[in-house]
């Protein structure tokens, strides 16, 4: 239940990720990244996955468990 925040961020970059694919990915081909709808998706999830980790809130639960 915890990490629902994550997963959803996650999809959120993926969703993206294919709509970027989907309305102005390249058409030619040449482009290693929005030329595949499946490396396209799968970026957007990274980029999901990079954006949803919080350093301020990691920090704080650090700080917590070592008071503990």
């Amino acid at each position: 239940m915890k990490y629902w925040k994550r997963i959803s961020i996650i999809a959120i970059g993926a969703v993206l990720g294919f709509a970027y694919y989907k309305f102005i990915g390249c058409r030619s081909g040449v482009c290693p990244i929005t030329s595949n709808p499946f490396i396209s998706t799968a970026y957007g999830a990274l980029i999901g996955l990079v954006l949803s980790f919080n350093k301020k809130e990691d920090k704080k639960k650090a700080t917590l468990q070592e008071h503990n």
